[in-house]
């Protein structure tokens, strides 16, 4: 309905990446149906409207390389776009694993959320990504599980 190509990554790991491409209008689309979907099955469980709007969240995956156009100066573009859109937006500090890529959470109500979206998308279509992305491949990291003479060990933790 939205005329995007999406695409869900394989895998039976907890996370997995949908991927939307097409022209803007298009993505934009795919986005709202979505978040409105994902809202639907947040409220499934609640008691109606009474029960309020329960917030979904988003996590974008984005190169590391246009985060800091996304953040601004001291703070500035990404504080303009919480205030004008009122979506909760965090641009996670570190790198996901094994990737250039950093994960941006953006939080709210669908209309707040695909506001946010679009501004996100403005600001990086304006910077475009800087070296070679590696790019994110949700699973188990390599830190998680040891493989050494055909057996599988957890690391010892010291808690």
């Amino acid at each position: 309905q939205s005329s995007a190509r999406i695409t869900i990554s394989e895998g039976c790991c907890p996370e997995r990446i949908t991927t939307i491409t097409g022209s803007t209008d298009a993505v934009f689309r795919a986005v709202s149906m979505i978040a409105f979907k994902l809202e639907e099955d947040l409220g499934a469980g609640s008691d109606g409207p009474a029960a309020g709007r329960a917030p979904v969240t988003l996590r974008l995956v984005i190169p590391a390389s246009q985060c800091g156009s996304l953040i601004g100066k001291a703070g500035a573009k990404i504080r303009e776009i919480r205030e004008s859109t009122g979506a909760q937006v965090q641009v996670a500090g570190d790198l996901l694993p094994n990737s250039t890529e950093r994960a941006v959470t953006v939080s709210g109500v669908p209309d707040t959320i695909i506001q946010c979206v679009r501004q996100i998308c403005a600001v990086i279509l304006e910077s475009p990504p800087k070296g070679a992305t590696i790019p994110y491949h949700p699973g188990l990291s390599l830190g998680t599980i040891l493989l050494s003479a055909n057996q599988v060990r957890r690391p010892q933790h010291p808690w």
